[in-house]
């Protein structure tokens, strides 16, 4: 019985890191860490970011739940630990390789939650100091953001029909 609670507790986890993914986005990052998240914003050299150690920040817990809840047995923290980790994971797939392609895969995506989200993020870091942002989310995309690519869809589908429907003329 508890391997369900076990999975129930790591759902749970993986859906209550998207809120503080939010909170920590617009309050932290955009506040008193923004050293550490400003790069991301801007324009940088080279492959890593000072903003890649909230990483490190947001593992350790997992870890630590992850390698205590095994060692003593506790399953609640291995959940926990676990559900962190897959939020990680997703947030990895999703923020640098889907929206920033600092892995060259997904480029040419035409799925609309991945047009979607990579809108929302694009209205994001259209801000480049830390105030006036909107966004903050990573994997839950805002209705407005998925109905601009519904009417983007639409509009290149009726620009597709306007061509074939009017005449060509040879001479």
């Amino acid at each position: 019985m508890i391997w369900i609670y076990w999975i129930l507790l790591f759902l749970a986890t993986f859906l209550i890191m998207e809120c503080i993914t939010w909170l920590t986005h617009k309050f932290v990052m955009h506040g008193f860490l923004w050293v550490l998240h400003r790069d991301h914003h801007q324009q940088s050299d080279g492959f890593f970011e000072k903003n890649d150690w909230f990483f490190v920040i947001f593992a350790i817990p997992s870890i630590a739940l992850i390698y205590n809840g095994t060692m003593e047995s506790i399953w609640w923290q291995q959940a926990i630990g676990f559900g962190i980790m897959a939020y990680g994971a997703a947030y990895f797939l999703v923020h640098d390789i889907i929206i920033h392609q600092r892995f060259k895969l997904f480029t040419k995506s035409t799925n609309q939650y991945v047009l979607g989200i990579r809108w929302a993020h694009k209205m994001h870091h259209k801000h480049l100091n830390k105030e006036h942002g909107e966004s903050f989310g990573m994997l839950y995309v805002h209705r407005k953001y998925r109905e601009k690519v519904k009417r983007d869809k639409l509009m290149i589908k009726q620009r597709q029909m306007q061509k074939v429907s009017q005449p060509q003329f040879n001479e």
